[in-house]
């Protein structure tokens, strides 16, 4: 999946192009959820993702990569959003909770899979594990609330 001559650049830009979509979906998730408390957690693990995506984009920077995103991420970046936006317009707040949970599963295995890469330079490794764990984190927070609310009721 990442294998090629450019293993820790390539590494690092599928990660930040995963976690710009963490923070753009957490964002979209707390405007939409109704209860202050998920708003509240939402936008924290925004927060938190929004500073390990500056961490990973210092390593690209480092590296001698370009930052910036080019047309064609961002199209599909874009596409990404409003994927996400669509999927939690108008539903309650345990279906958003459920598909932010769903993004969770997708950000976590792209990082260990990232993490068990060969071509991965063993000094890029560390942002990047630094970033897996404010990713685990906040995986397991979102999970954790996911079952607390099986069976519940919840808002929207």
């Amino acid at each position: 999946m990442f294998e090629n001559e450019n293993g820790s650049l390539t590494v690092l830009k599928t990660l930040t192009d995963t976690l710009a979509d963490s923070v753009n979906g957490y964002r979209d998730a707390a405007q939409h959820v109704e209860a202050a408390e998920f708003r509240q957690l939402f936008t924290q693990l925004g927060d938190d993702r929004n500073q390990a995506l500056s961490d990973l984009k210092a390593e690209v920077a480092r590296l001698g990569g370009s930052v910036d995103s080019d047309g064609s991420t961002l199209g599909y970046l874009h596409q990404r959003w409003l994927d996400f936006k669509a999927s939690v317009t108008g539903r309650d707040d345990k279906a958003i909770i459920d598909e932010v949970e769903r993004g969770e599963d997708y950000l976590k295995d792209k990082f260990e899979t990232a993490l068990n890469a060969d071509s991965l330079d063993p000094a890029t490794r560390a942002p990047i594990e630094r970033a897996y764990a404010s990713v685990r984190q906040g995986h397991d927070r979102v999970r954790d609330l996911k079952h607390s609310l099986e069976g519940q009721s919840v808002g929207g």
